[in-house]
């Protein structure tokens, strides 16, 4: 990753690391801080350098055409994945770009295998996409709120594995973010969508239901980042209640990912060269 002088001292060792499968991870309010950030301008002006150079690395990301990107953000509410879309997406032409969301199934998607619709929306080779919660709704929620037995969901950790999997063997880099918001945290954006006209319609009862059921939904998700992290998609545990850090963060590990790919520009097409000849 390029870095300026200035911050690439300070911020060197702040990346975000993959979960190691099978392991315990600790999802306590002290997680959703990073201990010794550095200071918000500190971290706003890594983030342009890295959005900068994000923008130049899709170009030659589409160009190449070899691999598909996709993101997939989980959270609970008010854990900032919509505001973490547009801070760090919108440095990307966006047609280049593909945003899903799920929201909860159609009678039509209900009829089909709980990844049919998730598919169907999987970025092509030489796009970058983004899933805006994703099938782990069917192994968090659908647990959660009993929505189907345990032999059902229980099934499904392996099901994504492999799916996941074969994506990856086609070309998709997968990867996988969990906004991991603090209780304190989630009370003061909740409290804000109430206060704010502007930010009224996001609140939804369902907010205080998920809210109430805050011990449930972390060992829902203590189980997702312990099964279904993997070498071909791992998850990444986001501290995400300073917004700052939780955009750095992200913005990084993209750069990172696409600066692996060590894409490059195809060589043009000899009969385009040969017809261009007298245009010169």
């Amino acid at each position: 990753m390029k870095a300026n002088g200035e911050s690439a001292g300070v911020l060197n060792g702040v990346r975000l690391e993959p979960v190691a499968p099978g392991s315990a991870v600790a999802l306590g309010n002290d997680a959703a801080r990073r201990a010794g950030a550095p200071d918000k301008k500190t971290l706003e002006a890594a983030t342009r350098a890295l959005l900068e150079r994000l923008a130049d690395l899709q170009d030659v990301f589409q160009a190449d055409g070899r691999h598909a990107l996709l993101l997939i953000l989980q959270g609970r509410d008010a854990a900032g994945k919509d505001g973490l879309i547009k801070s760090v997406y919108g440095a990307f032409n966006p047609t280049g770009v593909r945003v899903a969301a799920f929201g909860p199934p159609t009678p039509l998607e209900l009829r089909h295998d709980f990844l049919w619709r998730v598919h169907q929306v999987v970025p092509p080779r030489g796009m970058i996409g983004v899933f805006n919660r994703s099938h782990y709704e069917d192994v968090l929620a659908v647990r959660v709120r009993q929505l189907a037995p345990e032999a059902v969901w229980q099934a499904r950790f392996a099901q994504i594995n492999h799916f996941e999997s074969m994506l990856h063997a086609n070309g998709v880099i997968v990867r996988k973010c969990f906004l991991h918001i603090s209780q304190d945290e989630q009370r003061a954006r909740l409290l804000a969508r109430l206060d704010d006209p502007r930010k009224n319609w996001k609140f939804r009862l369902d907010d205080l239901d998920d809210r109430a059921r805050w011990d449930d939904y972390t060992a829902a998700y203590r189980d997702v980042l312990a099964r279904c992290s993997t070498p071909a998609a791992p998850w990444y545990v986001v501290p995400a209640d300073e917004k700052p850090m939780r955009n750095y963060l992200v913005a990084r590990l993209l750069v990172e990912t696409l600066e692996s790919l060590d894409a490059t520009y195809p060589a043009m097409n000899p009969a385009v060269r040969d017809a261009a000849r007298d245009f010169r």
